[in-house]
């Protein structure tokens, strides 16, 4: 069995709905404007601020999201209009990736799903009622019909397939010019994640795959997936893509590599399996 490490998800984060640690002035505060998270930005290198350093900024939605080393890590919003420290910029979580410490980032994926979810659920989504959140949990719920709503979770595949010491790589129509990462997609309905890995790989490349094995898992808060990966053998089948959301697709060997995702993804983190192992 291939098994990936998820270092990066390794943190002394404990999460949590209700607070258990008393409030300091080095809580940590994850503030979203429009999606975009405030940080402290100094030579490139960005930082979460503490209360002690939000003093008199107006926030609003505030919950409590867990602790980590001891500090307690709250999310929420500010408005456009609120006017923030010199030092702190208001910059999109993908852009932060290699500038936030990995914890850091990996809260603030939480964070900002939280925050979302939030503001997706204030109204009863099969009645219109107003909800209600609920006392020691993450859920809210409508106090009419009953309905209760979890903060939503995506589940996709991502899938390393080789065939004879290649690797299948896609451009995703929506990637930069010449991009290319390993297929990935979301699941259906009553659908296995080995079976989803068959018909998105078929759908994507138009080949077969057989001896699926697990790799490891990734949240990934863009916007709200948990990435289950995987690698595959060539099974049948030659290439067609399929225009719509494949461009073009190559079987490309370790050192001919194209141009790949240089980030904290699995993705990356399955192409570089690739590489070291053929």
């Amino acid at each position: 069995m291939i098994l990936m490490c998820n270092k990066e998800n390794n943190t002394n984060y404990i999460p949590g709905v209700v607070e258990v640690l008393p409030k300091t002035n080095k809580d940590l505060y994850f503030l979203f404007c429009n999606d975009e998270l405030l940080v402290k930005l100094e030579n490139n290198i960005a930082s979460i601020p503490t209360i002690n350093e939000l003093e008199n900024l107006e926030m609003k939605n505030v919950q409590f999201l867990g602790s980590e080393n001891g500090k307690n890590c709250y999310c929420g919003e500010i408005s456009e209009d609120v006017v923030i420290p010199t030092f702190m910029f208001c910059m999109s979580l993908k852009s932060l990736t290699h500038k936030l410490p990995e914890d850091m980032f990996w809260i603030g994926g939480r964070a900002i799903q939280v925050v979302n979810w939030n503001n997706d659920h204030v109204y009863c989504g099969r009645c219109g009622t107003l909800t209600q959140n609920v006392n020691g949990e993450r859920a809210k719920k409508c106090p009419k019909c009953g309905l209760s709503n979890y903060p939503r979770i995506s589940p996709a595949i991502i899938v390393a397939v080789v065939r004879e010491g290649k690797l299948l790589l896609a451009h995703n129509l929506q990637f930069p010019k010449d991009l290319y990462s390993v297929v990935s997609g979301f699941l259906e309905v009553g659908e296995t994640f080995e079976e989803c890995v068959v018909r998105e790989v078929e759908e994507e490349t138009g080949i077969t795959v057989k001896n699926i094995r697990y790799f490891g898992n990734q949240p990934w808060p863009f916007p709200n997936s948990i990435m289950i990966g995987f690698t595959a053998e060539y099974a049948s089948g030659e290439i067609q893509v399929d225009g719509e959301e494949i461009g073009e697709a190559h079987w490309y060997s370790p050192n001919d590599m194209p141009i790949t995702p240089d980030s904290i993804s699995i993705a990356k983190k399955l192409i570089d399996w690739f590489v070291k192992n053929y």
